[in-house]
């Protein structure tokens, strides 16, 4: 038995430090962790493995335009509840969410400017925004920019990114497939020129209709691309699916794909696609 007894000791507490939320992203591609300056200044491309990053359709335009040539259009489009949707949150909820989160009234920014002189009519989607899934809106605003491209003669870009079509909509997504489309075979029949852009994940419906209809169709690095998800054509078909199935590089060696261009090289392959066209019209 101690005579004694150990004194306690007091220790003061110490608070523990937090990490500020945002200043760091880790990479999906090799797992290093990049400071997010260093990657809006990279284009949010990971400057150690050349990862492909979610980047937004703000600055997607920035990066594909000249300076200051971007003019907005149709962004007076507002998405309506015709089905009343239910649920654990109303439609009307979820828009009001990703409307603050994104600074976007949908998941599409659209309009008209100039990459490197060339006049171009341009839809840029956002994935931050519902998974830049195709309601009514996203899919009038693409329309509405296909056909200013027809009136006006010039070049369309697309830039894709979608997880496909907006449950909340019902029919009234799907009807976009067939809408796009249509404006599109306008378009080709005035012997114009469409470039389609393909990012990191294009799915489902959106794959389906006007992604899919390019004159030439270009995507970035290891882009997911596809209908239906891997694991429900594999539980439809009872197959097992290649190795990279649904990878932009798949894809390009089985011909969907012209290229697949880098982020940082996109604005240059784009201006000289142009300027094929324009040679040749």
């Amino acid at each position: 038995m101690a005579i004694f007894k150990r004194p306690a000791l007091k220790t003061q507490s110490r608070k523990k430090r937090e990490m500020p939320q945002g200043l760091w992203q880790k990479c999906p591609g090799c797992s290093e962790v990049v400071h997010e300056i260093e990657l809006a200044q990279n284009q949010r491309v990971c400057p150690r493995c050349d990862y492909h990053f979610a980047q937004s359709a703000k600055e997607r335009i920035e990066n594909l335009l000249d300076p200051e040539s971007f003019v907005e259009r149709d962004a007076d489009l507002r998405s309506v509840d015709t089905l009343q949707f239910q649920g654990m949150a109303t439609y009307k909820d979820r828009l009001l969410k990703y409307q603050n989160l994104t600074g976007l009234t949908d998941a599409v920014l659209s309009g008209h400017g100039m990459i490197e002189g060339y006049k171009v009519a341009i839809a840029v989607m956002d994935f931050s925004f519902l998974a830049a899934t195709m309601g009514s809106v996203v899919g009038e605003r693409i329309t509405r920019t296909i056909e200013y491209g027809t009136a006006n003669r010039c070049a369309i870009v697309i830039v894709s990114a979608s997880g496909g079509a907006r449950m909340y909509e019902g029919m009234l997504s799907l009807m976009q497939m067939a809408k796009t489309s249509g404006a599109l075979a306008r378009h080709a029949c005035e012997r114009l020129p469409y470039i389609s852009v393909l990012t990191n994940p294009t799915t489902a419906g959106v794959m389906a209709s006007f992604a899919s209809l390019g004159d030439v169709i270009i995507a970035e690095p290891k882009s997911m691309i596809g209908f239906a998800g891997p694991r429900v054509i594999k539980e439809t078909t009872h197959q097992d699916l290649p190795e990279g199935f649904q990878t932009a590089e798949f894809l390009e060696e089985h011909g969907l794909i012209d290229a697949i261009v880098h982020r940082k090289k996109m604005r240059a392959q784009i201006s000289q696609f142009l300027s094929y066209f324009s040679s040749t019209s």
